[in-house]
């Protein structure tokens, strides 16, 4: 009886112990594989494979990560065959994850083709699309140039009973804006006001770069002023167009204005710099053209060839050879340090 209980002891202790070590594999195998890069990927694979080893199964979850790692390095094609693999193998169905991680990945590289027959064989699975599916395929139609199909997604989307977010109406908007629709973009922008769907600084920027090139500059800044009453924190993206549009009509005081404000939200990056030493050297303001130059050095920014050269010009062509000359110096000795 004493053996007995002994030999139980042991036994129940062994196959606590191998359990314990099978949690432990599958938690740090779904860290590892959250974390892939390119050149892990092949040792997520070897985990995944040495899995069973350990009394551990792979779920739903398991493929779904694997699926991400691949997208994520853009293996898309590697990651349908996975896909396949778990609807002809597994003993679980793919879900709604393991299909949008997929058609999104088709759609980021423009295979609009691949990622609607996918997007149609998971209706056939009897799987259904959420709005991160709808709003993939809506983002790869616009970017692909094929509004047509971006807005007849959008209408299945509908039909679907998934309301569109702002990922969605975004893309619409920045369809409209590509094919010279801004009317149509702003109406959606309205739509999404109406709706109490709040913008996102993508919403903004996309609205902002569109309105600039139509040269419709008051707009853009009424834009600005509604994305500084809101709690979006902004980036200099989003108002570099209004700058050099502003630059570009003539008006630089303007353009000071508004960099004044952006100053007040965020640094001013390179673009930023670039945009206003050209303008103010194509406006003859020298002087305040070589203070953003020291400014721009003196934030990290490195300027290129073409502001260098314009600077350098418009500094001789106005008379002050020695600053031109302190200029190049200047930059010698950065590039020295």
């Amino acid at each position: 009886m004493g053996n007995y209980l002994t030999v139980s002891f042991w036994d129940f202790w062994f196959v606590l112990l191998h359990w314990l070590i099978g949690l432990m594999f599958q938690g740090n195998y779904l860290l590892k594989l959250n974390a892939i890069r390119a050149g892990e990927i092949n040792e997520a694979f070897e985990l995944f494979s040495d899995m069973r080893s350990f009394g551990c199964f792979p779920d739903i979850v398991t493929y779904n990560t694997l699926l991400h790692g691949l997208c994520r390095i853009d293996e898309i094609d590697r990651a349908h065959d996975l896909l396949k693999v778990v609807c002809l193998k597994c003993e679980f169905a793919p879900n709604v994850v393991s299909y949008t991680t997929v058609i999104s990945g088709y759609c980021r590289l423009y295979k609009m083709k691949e990622a609607s027959s996918l997007f149609d064989e998971m209706v056939r699975s009897g799987t259904k699309p959420n709005a991160f599916t709808f709003s993939a395929l809506v983002d790869g139609f616009v970017k692909a140039g094929d509004m047509a199909s971006a807005l007849g997604m959008h209408k299945k989307m509908l039909l679907y009973g998934c309301s569109p977010n702002v990922v969605t109406l975004t893309s619409l908007i920045d369809g409209y804006c590509r094919v010279g629709l801004v009317n149509h973009g702003l109406d959606l922008w309205h739509e999404m006001n109406a709706r109490n769907i709040p913008a996102s600084l993508y919403t903004f920027s996309v609205l902002i770069s569109a309105l600039c090139k139509s040269n419709r500059l008051q707009e853009a800044r009424d834009l600005l002023r509604l994305l500084k009453q809101s709690n979006i924190v902004p980036k200099s993206f989003v108002y570099n167009p209004v700058i050099d549009g502003y630059c570009k009509s003539g008006n630089i005081d303007e353009a000071n204005a508004i960099v004044v404000e952006m100053e007040e939200k965020c640094k001013l990056d390179k673009l930023t710099f670039t945009i206003l030493i050209i303008g103010h050297c194509m406006k003859g303001r020298m002087v305040e053209a070589i203070g953003i130059f020291y400014k721009m050095l003196g934030a990290g920014c490195s300027p290129d060839e073409i502001t260098i050269r314009t600077l350098s010009s418009c500094l001789l062509k106005a008379g002050m050879p020695s600053e031109a000359a302190r200029i190049k110096e200047t930059l010698f000795e950065n590039q020295g340090t």
